[in-house]
């Protein structure tokens, strides 16, 4: 069984670690609002996706 011989510094623990963060959340503008919303996903506040409107504004106000 392998058993360090040194103990391993905070220094040397932590710079290990340093590509463990998770990255930051990316946002871009919905191009029929403004609102800001992830790539890839439908608008929240309006209900478009790709140019085109895919949740009804009903079922979008109803849903908040």
């Amino acid at each position: 069984m392998a058993v360090p011989k040194k103990k391993t510094s905070k220094s040397r623990r932590n710079m290990r670690r340093a590509h463990d963060a998770l990255p930051a959340s990316s946002y871009q503008e919905c191009k029929n609002c403004g609102e800001m919303t992830r790539p890839h996903h439908v608008c929240g506040s309006c209900g478009h996706y790709d140019g085109r409107e895919v949740v009804s504004s009903e079922t979008v106000e109803a849903a908040a």
